[in-house]
């Protein structure tokens, strides 16, 4: 997410009614059955705390969602509709829904984000830290562990034992118990945390990494014997006055964790990918951004290629060389990319998807007033390594302007001989479209519920949206984990594909 004022001031969210900076936690709290023993162990919900946890959906017997005590059995979404009405293609319903709970709630200051997927689990990230489910059953995901050590954003990737987790709000130092603190304070920190997920149940913070702007995204790499991982970290915002974030920021910085020993992390190099200038932008409300870092970075590693969405650029990166990514062609779209957000390849890697944030996902432009080709997709074709624009790709529903709504998170769907991909739009809710045409991309099937508020705009909807084994995932920013389920004969065989860990950011090759 962009928020629309300057990156460093950390308040972005903020003007749409979430209070976010709100509900710090005191320091590293972990809930779940393998978590350690806590100062409370009472196991009996106080009325209010029961009042609370069933208000948000969830239902406990006598153990609540409380530092060293095991989760009970949540109820299973009951498919009522409690956001207006919802539109939606027929080969789409859903069939689960575990909503945010404790700090996580937007009334605590937390916000759903990313998710990353491995095994049996899905991680699930929060301006707040990062909640884990077990999703063997996807009609019954279960909380497992909710890992409360907030920091912004909540970008989270895995890999084996390895969780990384993106903090890109001004802290005053690396640890959970930390709050929020002025960039322009030199000891102030922002960056990466590296977690140990061998007990899903029971995360251990094990690492941190300081990066100049922190981390708003990252994105891993893995050597080629994949006992290392090279993460990009992405971040932009600079500002002379913030002594760890200086102009011009025309850099990524990349962190190495050894897979083996997470807890040996650290900054390897900040390798400069605008060294003649990026895009000044146009300087204009609305308009094309200037470019001073990156939004977000998508690496293909079996291509050994990355796509990066640099705010004001969209470039083509070969990562042969993991600690060496080289820019290998750029492009701009003046007349109708705002923001150069993130990007998807096509699983033969000869496409990239890029999305524009026009609005920073705080406004709603999808409306006729926008227009189709403005806070859409871009789809290129990546011809002899250079990227050549084919079409835009919008949502065709008018959403109402009290919606947030523009192309945000998504992924392929494993359709062997088609290129497939599922999106999330926030209050647009998310499609599923056809690019195998990349001039003449289609929608395939939709869910968009109704506004949140008829009278107001009010921040919520999928933020992000992705396919893995078979459903459709949805981390909704107010709504918490979901989960969707689609019949079509389009994507049906893609149901077989089973992926061992999936990152958006860090994208696999799959065998139809």
């Amino acid at each position: 997410m962009t928020p629309p004022t300057p990156r460093r001031t950390r308040a972005g969210l903020a003007l749409l009614s979430l209070a976010l900076g709100a509900g710090a936690v005191a320091g590293l709290t972990i809930t779940g059955a393998g978590s350690a023993s806590a100062e409370r162990t009472d196991p009996t919900c106080t009325p209010a705390e029961r009042a609370d946890l069933r208000a948000a959906g969830d239902n406990f017997d006598d153990a609540c969602a409380l530092p060293g005590q095991a989760l009970a059995g949540l109820d299973s979404y009951e498919a009522t509709a409690d956001q207006g009405e919802v539109d939606k293609s027929s080969n789409v319903r859903q069939i689960a829904r575990k909503p945010l709970v404790g700090s996580f709630t937007p009334e605590n200051g937390g916000v759903g984000s990313d998710l990353a997927f491995q095994g049996k689990y899905a991680y699930d990230g929060n301006y707040n830290g990062f909640a884990v489910f077990d999703i063997s059953r996807p009609t019954e995901p279960k909380r497992v562990a909710q890992v409360e050590c907030p920091g912004g954003q909540g970008d989270v990737s895995v890999y084996r034992d390895v969780l990384v987790l993106s903090v890109d709000s001004s802290r005053s130092d690396d640890s959970c118990s930390s709050v929020s603190q002025s960039a322009e304070e030199e000891s102030s920190w922002e960056g990466l945390r590296v977690f140990d997920i061998s007990d899903p149940a029971a995360p251990e913070y094990v690492a941190s990494v300081e990066t100049d702007c922190g981390s708003h995204t990252h994105t891993l790499a893995p050597s080629k014997s994949g006992e290392r991982l090279f993460v990009y970290v992405s971040s932009y915002g600079p500002n002379d006055a913030f002594p760890d974030c200086q102009t011009p920021h025309d850099r990524i910085s990349i962190v190495t964790v050894p897979v083996s020993d997470p807890a040996g992390a650290e900054l390897l190099r900040t390798p400069r990918l605008f060294p003649g200038g990026g895009n000044p932008g146009s300087g204009v409300p609305g308009g094309n951004s200037a470019t001073s870092g990156c939004h977000d970075i998508t690496a293909y590693p079996q291509k050994d290629l990355a796509a990066g969405a640099c705010m004001g650029d969209g470039i083509l990166m070969d990562i042969s060389k993991r600690a060496e990514p080289r820019v290998i062609d750029r492009v701009r779209d003046e007349r109708n990319f705002a923001f150069w957000h993130s990007a998807t390849f096509n699983n033969a890697g000869t496409k990239v998807v890029f999305t524009d944030e026009l609005g920073g996902g705080g406004a709603p432009t999808c409306n006729p007033g926008t227009g189709p080709k403005r806070g859409a997709n871009g789809i290129y074709d990546i011809v002899r390594r250079d990227l050549e624009f084919r079409s835009y790709y919008k949502i065709p529903r008018t959403q109402a302007l009290t919606e947030n709504c523009v192309a945000h998170n998504g992924s392929l769907i494993p359709v062997e001989g088609r290129d497939i991909m599922v999106q999330a739009w926030y209050q647009g809710g998310f499609s599923v479209f056809d690019f195998t045409n990349s001039r003449k991309p289609v929608e395939i099937a939709h869910f968009d519920r109704g506004a949140i508020s008829d009278t107001e705009l009010v921040l919520g909807g999928s933020w992000s949206t992705y396919w893995y084994n078979g459903h459709i995932y949805s981390s909704d920013i107010t709504r918490g984990l979901e989960v969707f389920a689609i019949d079509d004969p389009r994507v049906n065989k893609a149901k077989k594909v089973r992926m061992g860990t999936f990152n958006a950011q860090s994208q696999p090759s799959y065998n139809g």
